[in-house]
């Protein structure tokens, strides 16, 4: 190659794709302006504070919902930026930050940068976030977000350098914080080591996904490439770390045992009495992060011998075509067949998996406890078939709940063709019908939650997918099964052509007070007003 700077040239390009691509989709963006950011570095410094709030809960292993981002901007914008924004717009700029900006609604984006050695343009694949399902309380589905290996990089990029002195660098600086005692900053430094060390994890098993996919899609460079990145982070890393910590729990007895009373501390030293124990407790999980990734160390090299050796061995396989090759040959020359193990003597030339030994089958029995214990066992009668019975009821219980509440909203919204939610809420009679409405608040979180997320249902649609397709019956909340099943037993909801759901812009918030959580607790559920509306199609076309 002429130009030797240009080596790796499509490298650097990604790196430079991660901030074009996050610019690009932010500043084309006319909506930011609805929420009072108006110019480009003010969307900037947002979109990257809600990307270290994830990076953040990602390091805790804490779930990162939608709510807990807007929670963390609602409290960053009155505090900080003090933009004229209600809790609901600092949720749907959550919203839009991790699904339109970061995620770019869900489609996948590409970078173009140019290989001086295989001189073309490549397309460099750029993702943020991800997420993954969680159940919370009452087995409660939710969507968790956290960074990708770009976001992490993205965001590591803006402090750090390059990959190969990351660690190395970063663990300098630490020693020389701590022993200039300079305790705030050498707490920032241990995060930052153990951000990379979590990085290192998840770089390993997103290889170990891609071999388990197709091992031919990862290359021995890639795998040479990582496993020098393993045996760097786990070189003398172990020692070094709990060295520090050892180092951390003598400066903290230091300052225990020099005062009395370790309330009496100064704010100086109980400022760094915090940070030494805040350390202590991150070296010691950098310590487990070395195991895991000395571990996942050997379980790649292990994956990627036995799928390399798979594909070998498929290629010595030879095949045949049993009607040319065995029923042809058979019917031509029908004594072939006393020779018939020759042909299948190669399925059967391997030696069992497991080799079972029937003597030990007719060896006497040894009990398990003491004579002495004899006395005191408890004969227990498990009756299966009566489990599985109640499990069965406590399902159709939880889904008769689901029923009642939709059938509740949609029975006000065929009434009135359109209704607000508000409107429902005053119209209900007695606790019977706002038990009805509300017999659980997840459950009436998840109703409300599934009606705005499909926003417009086609009925007929529905109707004929049924008809075309036999599907099996769910144990889970199924809303578009629950719709057609109500319209289908009432026989006046026959013309019912579509449901359709949206939020009430410009209305207050509708506010349940008082709605039983347990025996004991009461909860107020204050949630946005909706409009619920159908469409019919009747006959004499009213």
């Amino acid at each position: 190659m002429q130009y030797e700077f240009l080596k790796a040239f499509s490298k650097r390009m990604k790196n430079v794709g991660l901030y074009a691509l996050l610019f690009f989709n932010s500043s084309q963006k006319s909506i930011w302006k609805q929420f009072g950011f108006d110019e480009l570095y003010e969307q900037l410094n947002m979109d990257f504070a809600v990307m270290l709030f994830v990076m953040e809960q990602s390091l805790k292993e804490d779930p990162c919902m939608i709510d807990d981002i807007s929670a963390f901007i609602d409290s960053i914008n009155s505090r900080y930026f003090q933009k004229p924004m209600t809790y609901q717009d600092c949720h749907d700029l959550a919203d839009y930050i991790i699904n339109n900006i970061l995620s770019n609604e869900g489609k996948p984006m590409y970078f173009r940068g140019y290989d001086f050695d295989a001189m073309e343009w490549q397309q460099i694949h750029i993702s943020y976030v991800a997420n993954r399902i969680v159940y919370l309380e009452q087995e409660t589905r939710r969507t968790s977000y956290y960074l990708t290996d770009d976001g992490y990089n993205l965001l590591l990029g803006t402090l750090e350098v390059e990959n190969n002195m990351k660690l190395t660098i970063q663990e300098m600086i630490f020693r020389m914080h701590l022993e200039k005692q300079s305790y705030d900053k050498a707490l920032d430094d241990i995060k930052n080591v153990f951000n990379l060390m979590r990085i290192q994890i998840q770089k390993i098993q997103e290889a170990m996904s891609r071999i388990r996919r197709n091992v031919l899609d990862y290359s021995v460079s890639d795998y040479e490439k990582l496993l020098k990145e393993d045996l760097d982070t786990i070189t003398d890393t172990r020692d070094k770390f709990r060295g520090y910590r050892e180092t951390v729990k003598s400066r903290v007895k230091e300052l225990t045992e020099t005062r009395i009373d370790v309330r009496a501390l100064d704010t100086d030293d109980e400022e760094k009495l915090r940070n030494l124990r805040e350390i202590e407790v991150y070296l010691s999980r950098a310590i487990d992060e070395h195991q895991k990734i000395l571990n996942g160390h050997f379980d790649l090299k292990s994956l990627y011998t036995d799928e390399l050796e798979k594909i070998a061995e498929m290629s010595l396989v030879k095949r045949f075509n049993l009607r040319t090759d065995l029923y042809d040959g058979i019917l031509e020359n029908p004594e072939s067949l006393s020779r018939l193990e020759l042909f299948f003597h190669p399925l059967f030339n391997r030696d069992p998996d497991r080799i079972l030994n029937l003597n030990k089958a007719f060896e006497p029995q040894k009990a398990s406890f003491s004579e002495d214990e004899a006395d005191s066992t408890v004969d227990m009668d498990f009756d299966e078939e009566a489990w599985r019975t109640e499990q069965e009821q406590r399902r159709r219980n939880k889904l008769q709940k689901y029923e009642k509440c939709l059938k509740l909203l949609l029975g006000a919204a065929i009434e009135k063709k359109a209704v607000f939610l508000s409107e429902i809420k005053d119209g209900l009679n007695g606790e019977a019908e706002i038990r009805q409405l509300i017999p659980d608040v997840n459950i009436f979180k998840e109703v409300m939650v599934e009606l705005l997320r499909a926003r417009a249902i086609d009925v007929r649609a529905l109707k004929k997918e049924k008809a075309d397709y036999i599907q099996e019956e769910s144990g889970d909340f199924r809303l578009n099964d629950m719709i057609l099943k109500i319209l289908g037993e009432n026989p006046d909801y026959y013309n019912i052509t579509a449901v359709f759901i949206e939020k009430a812009s410009g209305r207050p918030p509708v506010i349940f007070e008082n709605i039983q959580e347990n025996r004991t607790e009461t909860r107020t559920i204050r949630c946005s007003d909706v409009v619920i509306s159908i469409r019919e199609d009747r006959a004499d076309g009213i």
